[in-house]
């Protein structure tokens, strides 16, 4: 299809309210008709394949791009999955467990918490994600395996991130919470991997996002978008800045770019 154009959606605070973890049923009608006239979906999360709820999955997007940029698939066809070694994987939790650091520890097949955990937001996305029947295990499997993994903390971490440094890129959530990914990764090179392997245009990209892990798509992409609750940062590099997906942005934004 001539103009078939790829999209990129973030989850959390884009498709998915904050609030209520649903898709608003504007947001799965006009991704539905973006399909329909031949345009391919992409989730592009922070998120593992693990952990992405079943609201996203009954989407039925073309491919998912998680764990900003670590594991792809293309109609249920694997690309690209970049894993750390066990040892490595090992070396974090043991780190982590010495500067009582919280993390979730994220893979294709499980995510992985402390036995013993302090913040009460990670409490809640442990039960959470129990809840929703994802594969949840403890830092302490000793078939520890992750791709990439998320931390909060409440007081001076330096020596953990001075480690971490050589093999890893720091994603700065909050002054509490940080993203760790593993060099060479983000929501933009995973898109450069879809253009790569299946030999599409660039130009053709289009990304909506609304956090800090969404900056390299939003730059990377002929056109970014920010959701209206979206951070200042994003907001101030976005091409265009829509409504919140409860206010129904993502309805209005895809029916201005894609209107007939």
């Amino acid at each position: 299809m001539k103009d078939r154009k790829l999209l990129f959606f973030d989850i959390d605070g884009t498709l998915l309210s904050e609030k209520t973890h649903t898709v608003p049923q504007s947001a799965k009608e006009a991704l539905k008709k973006a399909k329909e006239n031949g345009h391919l979906i992409f989730i592009n999360t922070g998120r593992p394949i693990s952990t992405i709820d079943q609201e996203i999955h009954n989407l039925n997007p073309d491919g998912y791009i998680c764990g900003c940029g670590t594991y792809i698939t293309y109609h249920d066809q694997v690309i690209y999955h970049h894993q750390l070694s066990k040892e490595r994987c090992k070396e974090i939790a043991s780190l982590i467990k010495k500067y009582e650091i919280d993390a979730v520890l994220e893979s294709k097949d499980h995510v992985y918490f402390n036995e013993d955990i302090k913040n009460p937001f990670v409490r809640e996305i442990k039960e959470r994600y129990t809840n929703n029947g994802f594969n949840v295990s403890s830092s302490t499997d000793p078939n520890l395996s992750f791709d990439k993994f998320t931390i909060w903390f409440d007081h001076d971490i330096s020596e953990f991130r001075k480690n971490i440094l050589k093999d890893f890129d720091i994603i700065e959530r909050s002054e509490e919470m940080l993203e760790i990914v593993p060099k060479g990764h983000s929501k933009a090179t995973g898109i450069q991997k879809v253009l790569d392997h299946y030999h599409l245009d660039q130009d053709d990209t289009y990304a909506f996002g609304d956090g800090e892990n969404d900056l390299e798509m939003i730059e990377f992409c002929r056109v970014g978008v920010a959701m209206g609750n979206a951070c200042d940062l994003l907001k101030a590099k976005a091409n265009i800045i829509c409504k919140s997906v409860v206010d129904d942005g993502l309805e209005d934004i895809l029916k201005i770019l894609f209107s007939d």
